[in-house]
C-alpha cells in the first residue's frame, strides 16, 4: 500500500484505488475551477491527467486559483500546476498543452473530462465535440458572479433549475442548436449571479500551430469561495461515475 493513498483506500479500498491510478482524465482551464479539479484529481491518485491552458496566472487571480501567487505572477499555469501535481504524486503521468483549446484535440485514450474553460464559443465547442465522440464530459456553468458554495448542485443540462441565468442561457441555446437537449452533466448554482460592473475585453490568442484567434471576453465577478468548490464536485463527480 503506497502511503500516499492511503486514507483513501480506507474508504474505497485497494482495488478502486488501483483503478484510479489506471484512469486517465483531461481538464480544460486551470482557473479558479479547473485548478481545483485537477489538485483533487491528483490526490485522488488518478494515475494520468492532460492539463490544457494556454493563460499565465496574473494579480486578479490570487483572491481563487490553487497556483496564483505574487510569487507565480506572469508564470504559465500549466506549468506551475506540472510541478505542484508531481510534488503531490511524483508518479503520475501529466500531458501539458500550453495552448488553446481548438478541434484539433485528440481525445484517445481519455476516460473522462472536465471542462472549466471560461469562453462561452470554447466551452460549447468542447462540449459538443465530447458529445459527439461520447466521451464522458462534466462542465462548470456556476461558479462566476456567485458567493454562496451551498447553492451549487450537479444536473444534466435538461433539468438545470434556472435555465434563465445568462451564461446558463446562452449555452444551452448552442447547444440545442447542434440538437444536444441533455446528456451533459454540469456543476451549476441556484443562487441568482451578481456583478456590480460589467467589464469585457477583447482577447488574442496565437495557437501553437499559428492560428490567430480573436474574441470578446465577459469578466465575471469571482469570489474565493465558490470556484473551489465547483471544481472538487467535479472531481468528486468523476471518480463516482467512473468506479462507483
Amino acid at each position: 500500500m503506497d502511503e500516499t493513498f492511503s486514507r483513501n483506500i480506507m474508504y474505497w479500498g485497494e482495488e478502486t484505488q488501483e483503478k484510479i491510478s489506471s484512469s486517465h482524465i483531461a481538464v480544460f482551464g486551470l482557473g479558479g475551477v479547473g485548478g481545483f479539479c485537477a489538485e483533487a484529481l491528483a490526490r485522488s491518485g488518478v494515475g494520468e491527467l492532460t492539463l490544457i491552458d494556454f493563460d499565465k496566472v496574473s494579480k486578479s487571480n490570487i483572491n481563487r486559483q490553487i497556483i496564483a501567487l505574487h510569487s507565480t505572477i506572469g508564470m504559465y499555469k500549466t506549468d506551475l500546476f506540472k510541478e505542484r501535481l508531481k510534488d503531490i504524486n511524483p508518479k503520475i503521468k501529466l500531458n501539458i498543452i500550453n495552448d488553446f483549446y481548438t478541434d484539433e484535440f485528440d481525445f484517445s485514450g481519455i476516460d473522462y473530462v472536465a471542462d472549466a474553460i471560461d469562453s462561452m464559443r470554447s466551452k460549447v465547442n468542447l462540449l459538443i465535440n465530447c458529445h459527439r465522440n461520447n466521451i464522458p464530459v462534466i462542465s462548470s456553468m456556476g461558479a462566476g458572479n456567485r458567493v454562496d458554495p451551498t447553492k451549487l448542485y450537479i444536473s444534466d443540462i435538461s433539468e438545470i433549475k434556472d435555465k434563465k441565468a445568462p451564461f446558463v442561457s446562452n449555452i444551452l441555446y448552442q447547444l440545442k442548436k447542434n440538437g444536444i437537449e441533455s446528456g451533459i452533466e454540469v456543476v451549476v448554482s441556484e443562487e441568482k449571479p451578481l456583478c456590480r460592473e460589467k467589464i469585457s475585453e477583447l482577447e488574442e490568442v496565437t495557437t501553437r500551430d499559428g492560428k490567430n484567434l480573436e474574441f470578446n471576453k465577459i469578466i465575471p465577478a469571482s469570489t474565493p469561495f465558490v470556484a473551489s468548490v465547483a471544481g472538487i464536485y467535479m472531481a468528486e463527480r468523476i471518480i463516482q461515475k467512473l468506479f462507483f
